[in-house]
């Protein structure tokens, strides 16, 4: 780049710098009285340590197919980056962090501006940019990139954020995958949120990533640091910006000229060279090159992109920066908390040419604002538009193969790998769109039939051994690009980090996949960040949790799940469903493929006020016991009942006294507990429960759809109900916390009892466990016989 380009670039660098501090101090001022802790707006050093970075990013090197996670206190940043390229409108931007305002945090779903993946979550939007990469190198191998280039996938990390754990197991399955064009880039202010980070960090991230197959590329010094060190007494000088402790050198930032002056005089004075080299240049031009570090210097930052960009390795990119810089908070270990004070913004907007009034506008203090509007409209990164594909629905077939259930006893869990095993045999767009993956329990989740048939994915061949070698073995694991399993280590960070990736290809790639990741039931808990992060992005797959409950009875408390139906009826944009019977199972899936591609918006449905239109991810939480499947065919009508969250299997009589409603692997229990009460109680009813999850979300939604006017809105729930006596009682039961169906007493005020399981599991029989925590056939008997009028239940034991 010629001297006068970079002398526009550097004029736009200062232009995003002060919107983005204008921004926040703007919306400090009309909201930091009412928002608590102010912390959240105090930003602005971040700001000002990373934007020379995003500047030479966005409007240089980046080029359209290019992703970017900008780290979460950029946010500003980035925003003020769009708004100048016209893709953010002012008034969001003055609005930020207000309703409707531009978000704290970019997001991809509550921001209208060109966001690739929500960051905020500290460290997810980092490892995301890893799998998102492996993401493209799957589609490109099956074709789906239609010969468009291959993108960079690339993180803007804080130095501070590089503690999180899951950067590090993302680390590691990116070398098992062999990654490719994934670029980290480190603001390296040396300042965390609370303090100073510890010495000689890069050199553990240099280690770290150069063992892992990255390369790595530390920019420490600027150019102006680099001519100063060519003049004589100027290696005496490196070596004291080399030896400097991080506190100190972040202490004499904020001091400025004069205080560099002093310590540098004291620890180098009276040796000849480099006393002059010091003492040639004023306060503020030693202040100006000793806060010249490689992050802040433009031309160091374009040369060190560029050269990366001629390779596809992964790269590590150390930047040094002065976190606050140009700013009269640089380098004080409480910036991360700071704002400009009003007076601190006054000199700020004289120092940049700033007419009061216009603090807004583009260009304003520019000494010519053609150059850079130039500059940004024919920025690389900008030049197609939006960079969010669509991509087409893939056909979803009227019914999925269910097994034969006359032949044997089926679990969930058996069912589910079978209805995919019947679907991995045939030709058609849902089979070949589908991918799954799963952290090292591909075989404990029945996944072993899919992949023996359509086998696991990398992008080179590498040949089944045991066969190649003729020993018998029931699974075949041969890796190949035409693979569609991909094979996770023991981590489930990575498990919802990568469907994340893949539930968003439509959109970063324009090809859509149809991701199914497996997973033991209570393991959900150890990524629930990552869960929630996923979703917050609108990525769409099919999450299936097996076993769940202290239905894995020997396995004992570490390996049983009690609070994860909770879990799937509060994560928004997650359709949880807990089937007990494989039909039911096999109409949810159906319904599941064509729901993870819906993108539509507008009003509920008004049969049960549930927001179908716009389509979410799936939770199946299955069970490994198996159960007696029912000899029957579903119609249509039950198919949808299924789907919309419950059916009676046994319709309650108009002088009911009792209706169980039963969720999951305790069908058994729910069934027979019916039929012997039954002569001691009128017309009891029975309640297949599949989702807690929809049922409450569409009551919850009448409700407020009455609230509103709307004064005959009926859920699905309050339909069923209708026939049920108001003086009946109801008791739920399920293997998981009984708050989950809590709430049916409320649909219409009957009186309930609830049975679940609220403590830690242990090992045993299943008999020994549901007798142990109330949810056996006995415990239904007892709770029925106390809760309702009537004389005793004659087949309750005694206990």
């Amino acid at each position: 780049m010629s001297a006068a380009s970079l002398e526009i670039l550097g004029a736009l660098e200062s232009r995003v710098r002060w919107l983005a501090s204008w921004t926040i101090h703007n919306a400090n001022h009309l909201r930091g009285s009412d928002v608590g802790d102010v912390k959240v707006g105090g930003h602005q050093a971040s700001c000002a340590s990373i934007s020379s970075i995003m500047t030479a990013l966005y409007f240089h090197a980046l080029r359209p197919q290019d992703r970017v996670a900008v780290k979460p206190h950029a946010g500003p940043v980035f925003h003020a980056i769009q708004y100048l390229a016209g893709n953010q409108s002012l008034e969001k931007l003055q609005n930020f962090r207000g309703f409707h305002g531009v978000q704290s945090y970019p997001s991809r779903t509550k921001d209208v501006d060109d966001v690739d993946f929500s960051t905020g979550s500290v460290g997810l939007g980092v490892a995301q940019t890893l799998f998102s990469s492996l993401v493209q190198d799957y589609v490109k191998a099956h074709g789906g990139l239609n010969k468009a280039p291959e993108g960079r996938m690339i993180s803007l990390v804080g130095d501070a954020e590089m503690d999180e754990g899951n950067i590090y197991e993302a680390l590691l399955e990116g070398w098992k995958q062999g990654l490719r064009n994934c670029w980290w880039i480190v603001d390296y202010n040396r300042q965390s949120l609370d303090a100073v980070v510890r010495e000689g960090l890069w050199e553990k991230f240099e280690s770290i990533f150069r063992n892992f197959g990255w390369d790595v590329v530390t920019l420490k010094y600027g150019s102006l640091q680099e001519e100063a060190f060519k003049e004589p007494g100027g290696e005496k000088l490196r070596d004291w910006i080399d030896q400097c402790p991080n506190q100190l050198y972040c202490a004499l930032a904020y001091q400025g000229g004069a205080a560099w002056r002093k310590r540098l005089l004291d620890d180098l004075g009276d040796q000849g060279d480099v006393s002059k080299l010091i003492n040639r240049r004023s306060d503020e031009d030693l202040s100006t090159l000793m806060c010249n570090l490689g992050g802040h210097d433009l031309p160091s930052l374009l040369e060190a992109f560029e050269e990366a960009g001629g390779h596809d390795r992964p790269v590590l990119f150390i930047c040094y920066t002065v976190k606050g810089f140009g700013l009269p908070l640089a380098g004080h270990k409480d910036n991360h908390a700071g704002l400009m004070t009003s007076t601190q913004m006054e000199e700020y907007r004289k120092l940049e040419g700033i007419r009061e009034g216009h603090e807004w506008d583009k260009w304003e203090g520019a000494a010519d604002p053609k150059d850079l509007q130039k500059l940004v409209a024919e920025a690389p990164f900008f030049s197609k538009g939006s960079r969010r594909y669509s991509a087409k629905t893939v056909p979803v077939p009227a019914k999925l193969p269910a097994p034969d259930a006359a032949e044997k006893m089926l679990s969930t869990q058996m069912g589910f790998g079978q209805i995919l095993h019947e679907i991995s045999k045939q030709d058609d767009a849902l089979a070949k769109h589908i991918v799954t993956t799963a952290p090292d329990v591909t075989v404990s989740t029945n996944l072993g039939p899919w992949v023996n048939q359509r086998g696991l994915f990398a992008k080179e061949e590498l040949a089944d051994t045991f066969k190649a070698e003729r020993i018998p073995s029931t699974f075949k694991w041969a890796f190949s690009p035409q693979g569609q399993h991909i094979e996770l280590g023991i981590a489930e960070s990575n498990l919802f980090l990568l469907l994340s990736a893949l539930g968003l290809s439509h959109s970063i790639n324009g090809q859509r996949l149809l991701p199914i990741g497996t997973v033991y039931d209570p393991f959900i808990l150890r990524a629930a960040d990552q869960l929630n992060y996923a979703c917050y992005q609108d990525a769409r797959f099919m999450l299936v949790a097996t076993p769940s409950g202290v239905t894995l009875a020997p396995e004992g408390g570490a390996h049983q799940s009690i609070s994860t139906p909770l879990i799937g009826m509060a994560q928004d944009g997650l359709a949880a469903f807990e089937p007990a019977f494989v039909d039911e199972l096999a109409a949810i899936m159906r319904f599941g493929f064509d729901y993870m591609q819906r993108d539509g918006e507008g009003d509920p449905d008004e049969r049960t006020w549930l927001r179908d239109q716009t389509g979410g991810s799936i939770y199946l939480r299955l069970s490994t016991r198996p159960l007696e499947q029912p000899q029957r065919t579903i119609s249509p009508e039950q198919e949808q009942d299924i789907v919309d969250g419950a059916y009676w299997l046994r319709k309650p009589g108009p002088n009911a006294e009792i209706v169980i409603a039963y969720t999951g692997a305790v069908a058994p229990e729910a069934i027979n507990a019916v039929g012997l009460m039954a002569e001691d109680r009128r017309d009891v009813g029975l309640l297949a429960i599949t989702s807690a999850d929809r049922l409450n979300a569409g009551w919850t939604a009448a409700q407020r759809a009455r609230d509103r006017g709307a004064v005959q809105a009926r859920s699905h729930i309050e339909r069923l109900f209708e026939d049920v006596p108001d003086n009946c009682s109801l008791i739920t039961v399920l293997d998981g916390h009984p708050a989950t169906l809590a709430w049916l007493g409320a649909v219409k005020g009957n009186t309930i009892r609830t049975l679940g399981v609220e403590h830690f599991g242990q090992t045993g029989t299943i008999a020994d466990l549901y007798a142990h925590y109330g949810i056996d056939t006995q415990s239904i008997l007892r709770a029925a016989e106390t809760i309702s009028r009537g004389g005793k239940i004659r087949y309750i034991k005694a206990s």
